[in-house]
């Protein structure tokens, strides 16, 4: 067994650096270019963590929402039978839209 440094045995230190550099890339590629591999390595650990979990929550309560969207309105574009589902706002109204009446329209101004 190797000298243990800070409590890390050599059976430990690889699953610790695993982690650490999982952590690194998860902050770098969910922050959206935001960060960079570097700034994050040399990020002091708490405010490293802080941001991680920070990234995490904003992407929970993100989906959380998504799901809560889809139970209210399904919002899915293809049914189950291949149709293609017309977003409401695209849909044309039921009621017929007014139609242009010469007689109640206003006649253009003439300029003398």
């Amino acid at each position: 067994m190797g000298l243990a440094f800070f409590g890390l045995t050599s059976d430990i230190a690889p699953q610790v650096r695993a982690a650490l550099f999982k952590q690194i890339h998860e902050i770098v590629f969910h922050g959206k270019g935001g960060y960079d591999w570097n700034t994050i390595y040399n990020m002091p650990t708490w405010l490293r963590r802080f941001t991680f979990n920070e990234i995490q929550k904003y992407y929970k309560d993100e989906k959380e929402t998504l799901e809560n969207k889809g139970k209210k309105g399904s919002q899915t574009v293809i049914s189950s039978d291949g149709q293609i589902k017309t977003p409401e706002f695209l849909q044309k109204p039921q009621n017929n839209p007014p139609t242009f009446n010469p007689s109640t329209s206003k006649k253009p101004a003439s300029y003398k």
